[in-house]
């Protein structure tokens, strides 16, 4: 299985700047996405600031001996210290942070990639569709997401609860929080979804599978889904990042 991959970026209708950013390894090894947040131009840097710091992290590493879990937690920490060092240069843009998500494509012997390690802090997320399912394998971390898992709140409110996008933990801070990784199973065919908010405010799962569905290719698949997200209002920056085997 040899990957193919697009991505694209978008800002939406309503906000002035686009505060996304977005990587794609040329090699297809890794793939990164960050949403920013702070005023002005704080959450542009700080979501540049990580996809960069991580970039160079997995660049160097992931063609080594180190384990994938490894590297993706010193990239993500190395991440989180690029963007304090900036605040202290920068102290206006001390409330500057970012959600970040990445992929790591790991191969065997043979070349062939055999599993797919994920990692998440913040409220982007990394999907898996296989089979015609759409499945989130990423977990929200905000207040909404938490409050739905211990039970206190109906998931059903969540889309539209005035919470939903106050995040428990972001990189930019002290102590970022617990990041999540796990490692995937991977088949022929899979599709593998790194997206900002923007398109998961936006789309409901089905309306997401159903573009991945209908799209021949990568690119095309990109760009349906930001067109299709700008349709239902485009109210916040829109990134898609997608990797089929």
């Amino acid at each position: 299985m040899k990957p193919a991959f697009a991505g694209q970026t978008d800002k939406g209708l309503i906000r002035a700047v686009n505060q996304d950013a977005y990587h794609i390894d040329e090699a297809g090894r890794f793939f990164i996405v960050a949403d920013g947040m702070g005023g002005h131009a704080a959450g542009q840097d700080a979501s540049r600031i990580a996809k960069d710091a991580i970039c160079h992290h997995l660049d160097l590493g992931c063609d080594g001996e180190e384990e994938p879990e490894t590297l993706l937690k010193k990239a993500f920490i190395g991440a989180n210290k690029a963007i304090m060092e900036d605040q202290l240069v920068h102290p206006e843009n001390a409330d500057m942070g970012t959600t970040a998500v990445a992929i790591l494509l790991q191969p065997g012997p043979d070349g062939e990639i055999v599993q797919v390690w994920c990692a998440n802090l913040g409220d982007s997320r990394i999907y898996r569709f296989r089979d015609g399912t759409l499945e989130q394998v990423t977990e929200d971390d905000t207040w909404v997401a938490q409050a739905i898992k211990a039970g206190v709140l109906p998931a059903e409110e969540a889309r539209e609860h005035p919470w939903r996008h106050v995040l428990s933990q972001c990189l930019g801070r002290e102590d970022m929080g617990e990041l999540e990784i796990r490692a995937l199973d991977v088949a022929p065919g899979d599709q593998f979804l790194l997206c900002s908010d923007g398109l998961s405010e936006e789309l409901t799962d089905d309306r997401i599978a159903a573009e991945l569905a209908a799209s021949k290719d990568c690119d095309e698949a990109t760009t349906r889904l930001i067109e299709t997200a700008k349709a239902e209002g485009g109210r916040d920056n829109i990134t898609v990042v997608l990797v089929r085997l």
